[in-house]
């Protein structure tokens, strides 16, 4: 379905966004270009496949990839991938235990689903396109029954670890919880001190899984390669914030 993402910029065009579901090599390589602009350019990361100009891993051949597009143009301008649990048992392994032991993993009950590699164009970076990203992975939860989403969620670490744990201070208060799932971390982050007012933003994927109902289930994980800290988030399908669980339509 073809969803109209309206810019609150009113000298900017309007935008025609379409989610799809990405199939096959052509589609694939799309989803990697876009990852390795995206990660290279921002977090300076470390790509297998930069060669190339790609984002590539072991992981990719596993998992189902959704994206956004602009019709307009054509191009593909936000990307995220899905491993489920049916996959993660064949591969021995979801892609977050590499940096976390996961601690009650199996007691879950019900089909999860593990998200991963979410990026999105710095220029359609909008409530509009999350909302069609969002959409279609509502229709991928709705197809597969998972009871829960999980995944990590990144916070850039150039500036030393004082953003992280400014924002760790944060969501410890609010939206830490290990009732279900307990992430410890592989590679811990070095202890900072902050003196009580420094602030900083949420970034943009850790807010919007915030604002859904997620809970970030332990303490950061430091992962050299992207030069970010990684927060583990889980959310349980039947605790969706009601606010926003209009963008997962029947999936709630």
């Amino acid at each position: 379905m073809t969803r109209i993402a309206r810019s609150t910029d009113s000298n900017a065009p309007q935008r025609r966004l379409q989610a799809e579901r990405l199939s096959g090599p052509q589609a694939l390589r799309e989803a990697q270009a876009l990852r390795f602009q995206v990660f290279s350019a921002e977090f300076g990361a470390k790509l297998k496949g930069a060669e190339l100009g790609l984002d590539m891993d072991d992981y990719d051949g596993h998992c189902a990839h959704i994206g956004v597009r602009d019709l307009g143009s054509g191009r593909l301008v936000a990307t995220t991938r899905l491993l489920d649990h049916r996959a993660a048992a064949s591969l021995g392994r979801y892609y977050s235990e590499e940096e976390f032991s996961l601690h009650g993993l199996a007691g879950l009950q019900g089909p999860l689903l593990e998200i991963g590699r979410t990026c999105v164009d710095p220029a359609y970076r909008n409530g509009g396109t999350i909302a069609v990203l969002w959409s279609e992975l509502a229709e991928v939860l709705n197809e597969g029954g998972y009871r829960y989403l999980m995944g990590c969620a990144s916070i850039p670490m150039q500036d030393g670890g004082v953003q992280a744990e400014a924002i760790m201070q944060r969501l410890r208060e609010r939206y830490l919880c290990t009732e279900h799932l307990r992430a410890e971390p592989r590679l811990p982050l070095p202890t900072l001190e902050l003196p009580g007012n420094v602030i900083a933003e949420l970034p943009p994927l850790l807010k919007a899984y915030m604002r859904l109902g997620a809970k970030v289930c332990g303490e950061p994980c430091w992962d050299p390669d992207f030069q970010v800290a990684d927060v583990f988030i889980l959310l349980k399908r039947d605790e969706l914030c009601p606010r926003y669980a209009r963008h997962f339509k029947a999936a709630v």
